[in-house]
Formats: structure tokens, C-alpha cells, sequence
């Protein structure tokens, strides 16, 4: 079993030890473990890039070579205004193989694998994730029927992963509180992977499950700064300040964070509006790069905060992609710079 969750993620995980197994969320959390230092693969192509060894067997070699020790996928399904939720099958109406495999060829590289599933809104009334909600009651049922069946489906193709997400950025369905712990005891019979939730940077505080969760998730794009050129002091200052209202949370919840996804573009609203995907010129990157290694810094620091996952990095033979270019030669520079310096412990 992963022996990411363990301590890493998931509050009651403890890392040092490879056979151990996902705690109960009742327990109180163990003392730090091992740094999580995790890269999120995205797509070109919905994912089925991620089966092809040819494709990903050079992808995962050079983001090992950047430190890292996780990767991180996000399957899709599609959200429908009637609340269906749709997903493509594999052969035969089975799962698909990109679904399964990136796990045999993570660890393989000697790497960690946690699963993200993510839900496409493209084309509906929604302006993203976190505006999915419904008005009508048999959307709703409709909704975490249909959600239900793909995410216990993903669950139980992907039991052998090292962490698993129930939901991501869904947080104005979480006032339906009995579904979500329904159906966080259904995944758990699936798989033995600690799980999580990956909540929006501003809605963490409500959701109101964490305890039937191993650790907390969350979508770290934390503004920092109105400046249009902070210093680096500037930058730190502002994750200190984020960092003692996490680790109060932490501490309220008795559980552990995880960023599930943490990035900046190249943008000079990078420090401003770190989830912005607009571009705006090549004297951005400097901002971009400060932004990431405060992000590191203060990662590095905080003990309740035990990783993140990096936002994003593409397949072989293109994986800078349009925005939140992660594999750059200078991000991978600073990338390193923060991974390699202390490989195994914080403190």
C-alpha cells in the first residue's frame, strides 16, 4: 500500500513505515512524517497519454530528476445541468486502461501515484467547479447517483494508488454532507489508499467531513499580494501569515494538510490571482519563479503542511503546455533547488 497518505498526507499516515495502513479517521494524528514532494501530470489528450510507457516512461524520469517523489492524475468525467455526471468507458464497457496502468508505471519509476479525479464543466452553465450545484431535488440525486458510480468505479480500478481524491473544487455540494460521508465509506471498502478531499483555497474551513478524511486537501492559491512587484520578503511574509491560519486549522481539526495542487503562471498577477490562466509576457517569469520557491520556503517550514503537488506538467514530447509551464529549465532549476537540498526529513 502507498505509503504516501500515511503520514504524509493524511494526518494520521506515517511514511517511515511502508506496511502501514491507512488510519482510522478517529485516531488521533501521529507525529510529522515525510515530506511530500509531488508533480501533477495533465493531458493532451483526456488522459490516454498516461498508458502509453513510451510517452510516460520519459516523462516520469524527468520529473524524478526535478526531486520529486509523487505524481499526481486527474481522470475526467463530465458534469451535465441535470446533474448527470459522464464518463468514457474502456473497451468493452470496462475501465479505461489510463485509469490503472500510470499506477504499474509510477512505481515502477519509483514513484508515489495519488489520483485526482477532476469533473469537466466546459460548456455548461457552471464557470467552474465550484459553481456546480442544483436547485432541484432529482438533480441532486441524480448527481451523486451518477458521481457515485464513477468515482467508486476510478476507486476500484485504482486500488493499488497511493492516495485517492474523493472530489475536487466541488465545494457548493458539500453542504449535502450525508451523501459525501456515504460516500467516503464506499471508497474505503474499495481501496486501502488514505483519502482526501481537494477543497478550494476558499472554502476549506466548511467542509464539514474532514474527520472521515485522512488529512486535508486543499487547492493552495492562496493570494499573497496586492504589490505588482513584491520582494521576496514580501512573498514570504504573506505565506507566514497563511501558514499560522492553516496550521490553527490543523490543529482544531486534528488533521494534516496537503496542498493537492499549488502553481503559478506566467503572469504578473501571479502573486495577485495565482489561479489566473492568462498569460501576459516573458518579463513575467522572474515573478513566476519567486512565486513558486516562497511557496517551497514556506512548504519547507510548516510541519502541518506536510506537501504539495505541483500544477503542471505535461507527457513527452510536450510538457510545457499554454500555462502553468512547470517543466520549464528555469522552474525545474528552482524546482530542484527546494527538492534535492533535504531528501528525506523536514526535521
Amino acid at each position: 500500500m502507498s505509503s504516501f497518505f500515511l503520514c504524509f498526507l493524511f494526518p494520521a499516515l506515517c511514511l517511515p513505515l511502508p506496511n502501514l495502513q491507512a488510519r482510522s479517521p478517529q485516531k488521533p494524528s501521529p507525529p510529522k512524517g515525510e515530506t511530500v514532494r509531488g508533480i501533477t501530470i495533465s493531458t493532451h489528450g483526456m488522459g490516454r497519454e498516461w498508458a502509453n510507457p513510451k510517452v510516460m516512461g520519459p516523462t516520469l524520469k524527468k520529473i524524478r530528476n526535478t526531486g520529486a517523489e509523487w505524481i499526481a492524475l486527474h481522470p475526467y468525467a463530465r458534469i451535465h445541468e441535470d446533474g448527470r455526471v459522464t464518463w468514457r468507458r474502456g473497451k468493452k464497457g470496462g475501465t479505461p486502461s489510463y485509469w490503472s496502468k500510470p499506477i504499474t508505471l509510477a512505481h515502477k519509476a519509483g514513484l508515489k501515484i495519488l489520483i485526482k479525479p477532476h469533473i469537466a464543466y466546459w460548456g455548461t452553465r457552471f464557470a467552474w467547479r465550484g459553481e456546480i450545484t442544483f436547485h432541484r431535488r432529482e438533480d441532486w440525486k441524480r448527481f451523486f447517483r451518477e458521481y457515485r458510480a464513477w468515482i467508486l468505479a476510478l476507486a476500484e480500478a485504482c486500488k493499488d494508488a497511493d492516495g485517492f481524491v474523493v472530489g475536487t473544487e466541488l465545494d457548493k455540494t458539500v453542504v449535502k454532507e450525508k451523501e459525501w460521508r456515504a460516500l467516503i465509506a464506499e471508497v474505503r471498502k474499495r481501496t486501502k489508499a488514505p483519502l482526501t478531499y481537494a477543497a478550494n483555497w476558499t472554502d476549506y474551513e466548511r467542509v464539514p467531513f474532514w474527520d472521515a478524511l485522512d488529512v486535508i486537501g486543499i487547492q493552495a492559491y492562496f493570494p499573497l499580494t496586492e504589490a505588482v512587484n513584491p520582494s521576496d520578503r514580501e512573498l514570504d511574509r504573506a505565506w507566514e501569515g497563511q501558514m499560522e491560519k492553516l496550521r490553527a486549522f490543523s490543529e482544531k481539526t486534528n488533521r494534516n494538510i496537503i496542498f493537492t495542487e499549488i502553481g503559478y503562471n506566467r503572469s504578473h498577477k501571479a502573486a495577485r490571482e495565482p489561479w489566473n490562466y492568462g498569460t501576459d509576457g516573458a518579463d513575467a517569469k522572474p515573478l513566476q519563479r519567486r512565486c513558486l520557491a516562497a511557496a517551497l520556503r514556506a512548504i519547507e517550514k510548516e510541519d502541518r503542511v506536510l506537501g504539495a503537488f505541483l500544477w503542471k506538467w505535461f507527457p513527452e514530447p510536450y510538457p510545457v503546455g499554454r500555462n502553468f509551464q512547470l517543466a520549464t529549465k528555469a522552474i525545474r532549476a528552482v524546482i530542484r533547488k527546494h527538492w534535492n537540498q533535504d531528501k528525506v526529513h523536514k526535521r
